[in-house]
């Protein structure tokens, strides 16, 4: 039920702002629901607490989807939603860590955001914080070469407080990932650089609970979690079409697309009846 508010977030924003990344954001928002929702620690009331979990969206084209999850999570009303991309908004089209309550590390450039949390991650352990730093990047991101040298560095000091999301629904703005620049064979190559390695259905609710009781309990090494998805799941017509990696529903399309989600929470609603 709430990740299909935040689907629907997603689509108030980006048509909101006639522009936007929809696809990506959707096909994580049951990934982003969880997080936000079930596994970290954090206080809306107190966005800056010095001891909360950390979460940054390495992905950064994918804010549609972080700020509707934190929205729904009380960070900032949800009628902000509507001023995604607009002049003078504070929701601006990636994240922003000096305006947007909730996010933790502004992002953008694809494969800075992982270094980044790995020194969040490194600055925890030096301070003895027990906290954890959570990192969603895309599978299209993995074509980075920030992205491995951060990966040796995660495992080389041995920060078992990182867990690393990658979102790998197979589009990138190009077209399919594994004919732009093949980053497979993803599981052989993170456990190559030290990493603890799952791969879950990052649509399955009970898959994801499992996957961080188990990264929360391993030890002396960082985790990947490399989470399996449709682009632009829960929207039809938006549903593995390369087209939706960065582009806004018109009018009539987010009609449809609201009205598909809306139906969705309306069959969740019956089977809780």
């Amino acid at each position: 039920m709430l990740a299909a508010r935040v689907r629907m977030g997603v689509l108030t924003a980006t048509h909101g702002a006639k522009a936007g990344h929809p696809g990506g954001s959707l096909s994580a928002a049951d990934l982003l629901t969880w997080l936000y929702f079930s596994e970290m620690k954090i206080d809306p009331a107190n966005p800056h607490w010095a001891d909360r979990d950390r979460f940054v969206l390495s992905k950064g084209h994918s804010a549609p989807g972080l700020y509707a999850a934190l929205a729904l999570r009380g960070f900032f009303p949800e009628s902000d939603l509507p001023t995604l991309r607009h002049t003078d908004s504070y929701l601006q089209g990636h994240p922003n860590m000096n305006t947007v309550p909730g996010v933790d590390m502004s992002t953008g450039s694809l494969g800075q955001g992982i270094s980044a949390a790995c020194g969040m991650a490194k600055a925890a352990k030096y301070q003895g914080k027990d906290l954890r730093v959570y990192a969603l990047l895309g599978d299209g991101e993995l074509q980075e070469g920030e992205v491995w040298e951060a990966a040796m560095f995660a495992a080389h000091y041995k920060l078992d407080n990182l867990c690393l999301i990658v979102d790998n629904n197979g589009l990138q703005i190009d077209g399919p990932v594994s004919q732009v620049m093949n980053p497979a064979p993803l599981e052989d190559k993170f456990r190559a650089f030290g990493f603890f390695v799952q791969t879950v259905d990052g649509h399955s609710f009970a898959q994801l609970e499992a996957a961080f009781a188990a990264a929360r309990a391993e030890k002396e090494r960082p985790s990947v979690i490399l989470m399996y998805t449709t682009k632009g799941k829960g929207v039809s017509f938006m549903e593995n079409q390369v087209g939706w990696h960065g582009k806004a529903p018109n009018d009539a399309e987010y009609a449809q697309g609201m009205a598909e989600l809306q139906a969705e929470l309306a069959r969740w609603e019956a089977v809780q009846e």
